[in-house]
């Protein structure tokens, strides 16, 4: 990046924003390198961005805890959450409020504790656009005794929007640590610094009654538009069909977009079995309903397996494509279940059907 000016990387974040946060952005922080932290903020730095050294002193008085999500679905679970519990434990008497999506904040209806500040982060358009979101978000950050607890958020472009006071900032800095560790491990290492508390994920939707005899698994085939994670040729008819020996219902999540519900309509009725699938159309947050009414969670790397793992629920995560063994040690799902992660880039599909 040092070869080129502010004014060309400007330029091409105003442009091509999709390409500049997937080959840049998102380069450099799914590295987990800690001096590619400082590559990103030079590169933010054409829009004047700059870290602001905050004080990380907790006041002895909070009426509101705002936590900012992390945008996707799955961080919301394995990160957010954790800190979320932490701060209801830390403090019992405050508002804690959520801002995010409605999405995000389906994860959590069903907590009484936890409100909803509606924020629809911008995941398209030009940069200038998305960090004009971080600073009007500010103004609606309101409360005089009130901390915001930021996981690492694209809403502050990893910190680099101010959206209060220094003092009443904390920023989990997640890409900042040389260390092998787990996403989870890592948000409770510096919440216990910070807080001198812990949390744990966990997920809270409204329930839903679901049918299907036991035992039941849940099934996701999402990517994410990321085609990279996604086994090819018969693999996922074979996995429903294997599925299908040993569980009497297999729910399917059909995901948000029609070439997703395609592929998983396809899968079930070449597998044979589509006589025990039970497709679920409808909110990712209805679907983790589903999972915590499963038996067994089965998954590419995605939401659904952080959901599983919170709820306790066994499953087995097919992670492929993954940019390193840092990134699979980052994002594998931590719960109290049994998990089995499978790095689907070293082993055959045979391979894979046969540790199910």
């Amino acid at each position: 990046m040092e070869s080129i000016s502010r004014s060309e990387v400007r330029a091409f974040g105003e442009e091509r924003p999709a390409a500049f946060f997937r080959d840049v952005v998102e380069a450099l922080a799914d590295s987990f390198d800690p001096a590619n932290v400082a590559v990103y903020e030079r590169v933010m730095s054409a829009w004047g961005l700059c870290r602001v050294a905050t004080a990380q002193t907790v006041p002895s008085q909070v009426e509101a805890v705002y936590v900012l999500s992390r945008v996707t679905l799955g961080a919301d679970i394995k990160i957010t959450s954790v800190i979320i519990d932490a701060m209801k434990r830390r403090f019992p008497d405050a508002r804690i409020v959520l801002v995010a999506n409605r999405k995000s904040a389906g994860l959590f209806e069903a907590d009484s504790r936890v409100e909803h500040l509606e924020a629809q982060y911008p995941r398209t358009g030009p940069v200038s656009a998305r960090i004009a979101f971080g600073h009007e978000l500010r103004a609606r950050l309101d409360g005089v005794r009130r901390i915001v607890v930021d996981p690492d958020s694209r809403m502050t472009q990893l910190g680099l929007v101010q959206v209060c006071e220094p003092e009443n900032y904390f920023h989990f800095p997640s890409r900042s640590y040389d260390s092998p560790d787990n996403l989870t491990d890592l948000t409770n290492r510096w919440l216990t610094e910070t807080f001198d508390v812990s949390g744990t994920a966990y997920v809270a939707p409204q329930a839903l009654a679901i049918g299907g005899e036991r035992p039941r698994v849940a099934v996701s085939l999402g990517v994410g538009e990321n085609e990279a994670k996604r086994i090819g040729g018969d693999f996922e008819a074979d996995l429903l069909r294997k599925l299908g020996a040993t569980h009497r219902t297999i729910w399917v999540d059909r995901g948000a977009g029609s070439e997703e519900a395609r592929r998983a309509t396809a899968a079930a009725e070449a597998s044979g079995g589509s006589d025990r699938v039970r497709f679920w159309e409808g909110s990712f947050a209805g679907f983790v309903s589903v999972i915590m009414q499963s038996d067994f969670y089965v998954g590419y790397d995605s939401a659904g397996q952080h959901a599983a793992a919170a709820a306790g629920i066994p499953l087995v995560s097919i992670f492929k494509g993954a940019p390193s063994e840092l990134f699979r040690n980052r994002w594998a799902p931590q719960g109290t279940g049994d998990r089995t992660v499978l790095n689907a880039d070293k082993l055959t599909q045979a391979q894979i059907l046969t540790m199910l």
